[in-house]
């Protein structure tokens, strides 16, 4: 009887070990399985979290609002959250971008970015009413008109200075030097920007001017550069240049480079790397480069005079750059592409393998703005046999201006008062002039 029951025990043992092997089994597969779904379970989570902060404000919050109007608001804060650059275009905002970059707008023309936080003046765009008001690359915005820009969001501040053309608008800022904020009032008007301007310097040497990089840029250098093939050596100015488009600077470089990187961009992927490359057949001049930058020189800008003195074709003169080296993308959140997110996607790397964001370009030569320090016989002088043809040939240039007025914006001579204001450019042109020397 008692080897009956210690046979039947021993049964119910193994099954009972049986048992339990299949379920610790079972229970690591369940493990197992719970661990490869709980990225799509915490994603759904999450989603779940958001609809249900948008229920709750569509049904409780103290105002009316539709739901429409909950999602814009939450699309846009979530942007502003990301990074100073990334934010949210509603149908208003993506026709304004699409006119901006095409050469003309509404506003102030001015261009401003955060910076540690605070609202500041990348640059004001050359002949603008800003520009006019006496706005500087630099100058933090305290106050628009009355508004605090403490906490205040980039998008929310680019709103408020918008508005019709002719109407006024106070801007209070904080600028280096200054022992208290300056209030200047601005009108506001549509702004047409001429990007670039074709100068000559003692009929040898070649000012280029870029106010920004829109659409019509490297067509316009490559006018000027054919026009002008027998200078000796080449300023080009991108002082208070705020960028632009992509294309169009490296199209830039591209006519001054004829092999090697110009630009990358890297992603979150940082083996995703695309890479720009400098073709032989669009270089048109291996002429001596000098590169005038600032602090309002911005992230097209500091892609070209990165580029230029990485591949060792220019000497960079002036003050160090804004340092705006991020990528961002048009992405449409709509199928008619009315409303987009304007996102960061990458950032650029300059051919040396530097990053722009946040560092800038650092000159080779430093040099600061105000007059040009002269002796006393420096002031303009000519000789009693030389000034009647001096004064013929002052009179024609007059008469060129009235007659083609165009002509007088695009394709100037710099005077010798031009450069006695300007000690950056006087700089760059005593430089320009050891390279040719050097050159020969």
């Amino acid at each position: 009887m008692m080897q009956v029951l210690y046979k039947q025990k021993r049964l119910i043992m193994k099954k009972f070990l049986l048992a339990s092997s299949i379920a610790l089994i079972f229970s690591q597969v369940a493990f197992s399985n719970e661990q490869k779904q709980e990225l799509p379970q915490s994603r759904f989570e999450s989603l779940t979290k958001l609809t249900q902060v948008i229920g709750t404000v569509e049904k409780y919050y103290v105002d009316d609002i539709k739901l429409e109007a909950i999602v814009n608001k939450a699309i846009k804060g979530l942007m502003e959250e990301l990074d100073a650059h990334s934010t949210f275009l509603d149908k208003k905002s993506t026709k304004e971008m699409s006119i901006q970059t095409n050469g003309e707008f509404g506003g102030l023309g001015i261009t401003v970015g955060m910076r540690d936080g605070a609202l500041t003046v990348i640059s004001p765009i050359d002949g603008t009413p800003a520009y006019k008001a006496g706005v500087k690359a630099g100058d933090i915005i305290l106050k628009i008109d009355n508004k605090s820009t403490l906490n205040m969001s980039l998008d929310e501040a680019v709103s408020l200075m918008r508005g019709k053309p002719k109407t006024k608008i106070d801007i209070t800022v904080v600028r280096k030097g200054e022992n208290k904020p300056l209030k200047i009032t601005i009108v506001r008007d549509i702004i047409k920007i001429d990007s670039v301007f074709v100068k000559t310097i003692n009929k040898d040497l070649l000012y280029l001017r870029i106010t920004s990089f829109d659409k019509n840029v490297t067509k316009s250098l490559i006018e000027g550069l054919n026009k002008h093939k027998n200078i000796k050596g080449i300023i080009l100015d991108l002082r208070n240049n705020p960028g632009g488009l992509l294309t169009q600077a490296i199209g830039t470089v591209d006519l001054f480079v004829n092999s090697g990187v110009i630009v990358s961009q890297k992603g979150r992927d940082l083996t995703d790397e695309e890479k720009f490359y400098a073709k032989s057949s669009t270089t048109l001049t291996d002429a001596p480069m000098v590169v005038l930058v600032n602090g309002g020189s911005a992230s097209a800008s500091e892609i070209v005079s990165g580029a230029l003195q990485d591949n060792k074709r220019a000497v960079i003169v002036g003050e160090k750059t804004f340092g705006k080296g991020s990528v961002q993308a048009v992405l449409p959140i709509v199928k008619d592409r009315s409303e987009n997110i304007k996102l960061t996607i990458a950032k650029y790397y300059l051919p040396s393998g530097r990053t722009i964001q946040a560092k800038g370009i650092t000159p080779d030569i430093l040099s600061y703005p105000g007059k040009a320090v002269a002796g006393d016989d420096s002031q303009f002088q000519i000789k009693e046999a030389d000034l009647k043809k001096h004064l013929k040939e002052e009179l024609e240039k007059v008469d060129s201006i009235k007659k083609d007025n165009k002509k007088s914006k695009n394709d100037m001579v710099i005077t010798k008062e031009d450069i006695a204001n300007d000690n950056q450019l006087n700089s760059a042109i005593n430089i320009l002039k050891s390279l040719i020397i050097m050159s020969k």
